[in-house]
């Protein structure tokens, strides 16, 4: 059993004296662990690091041994910022905890891809949030973010879509919204396209993601929200709040 793909490394952990057990989450083959053998070689594969991977075994069932060669250490170009390195542990650790193995979710590879090339670009954190709504709704838990769940009509100069229903995870218009106010989540508008994103709609953009990630996929696998998450969007928020609208960082 053998084949090659393109792979971005989301995890490792060490084996033995001198070996990683590494996964990768695969344009082809999804979420997919192999042994890398050698100091050497597994020292260079740190989370975020895009590869050439040829994975081979005897059975299909089997662990498996990797071949790798990397082609892109996005790690090194955001390691100075410890916010976006911060963020890309993330993202990482969200894949891993929320695809299942060995099936392949192409959209949700090259939206990493494109996250990860964004994370030293200026709106690297609002591209943050907006690839976890694509990743719901990749893994079928899309939110309706088009029109108003109560009236159905779509956002107005003057009546904006402002809030998610946390159950239904639909819009709800600003209009619409004062009845249950209290029991709904902000939408930032960047998300609905309207202005720029601040620090603090970026954070309404965490905890409206966050919320979804928690209820449909990491819950439904009997998973906690993964820690490198939880400490990423506390960084954030103390960023946020030591400089008063965006991170420096």
């Amino acid at each position: 059993m053998d084949w090659s793909d393109d792979g971005i490394v989301v995890s490792t952990r060490l084996f033995g004296d001198s070996g990683r057990i590494v996964k990768l989450l695969t344009r082809g083959h999804g979420l997919h662990a192999g042994l890398v053998r050698g100091r050497r070689a597994s020292q260079q594969l740190q989370p975020g690091t895009h590869v050439a991977a040829t994975w081979r075994a005897r059975l299909a069932d089997h662990l498996g041994a990797y071949v790798l060669e990397a082609t892109t250490h996005v790690a090194g170009g955001v390691m100075d910022r410890p916010l976006r390195l911060s963020a890309l542990a993330s993202a990482c650790s969200v894949v891993e905890s929320s695809l299942p193995e060995r099936a392949p979710y192409p959209t949700v590879f090259d939206g990493l891809a494109a996250l990860l090339a964004l994370l030293d670009g200026e709106a690297w954190d609002a591209a943050y949030v907006q690839w976890e709504v694509g990743l719901l709704g990749a893994l079928g838990f899309g939110l309706d973010l088009s029109r108003c769940a109560v009236t159905g009509a779509a956002g107005r100069p003057n009546d904006r879509l402002a809030y998610v229903s946390p159950r239904s995870g639909r819009a709800v218009l600003l209009s619409a919204s004062e009845p249950y106010r209290d029991r709904l989540l902000p939408l930032p508008g960047f998300l609905v396209g309207e202005g720029e994103a601040g620090g603090r709609d970026v954070l309404d953009g965490l905890a409206l993601t966050g919320h979804f990630l928690d209820r449909l996929v990491f819950a439904q696998a009997d998973r906690a929200c993964p820690p490198a998450r939880q400490r990423y969007v506390e960084a954030y928020r103390r960023a946020v709040a030591s400089s008063g609208s965006l991170p420096a960082s």
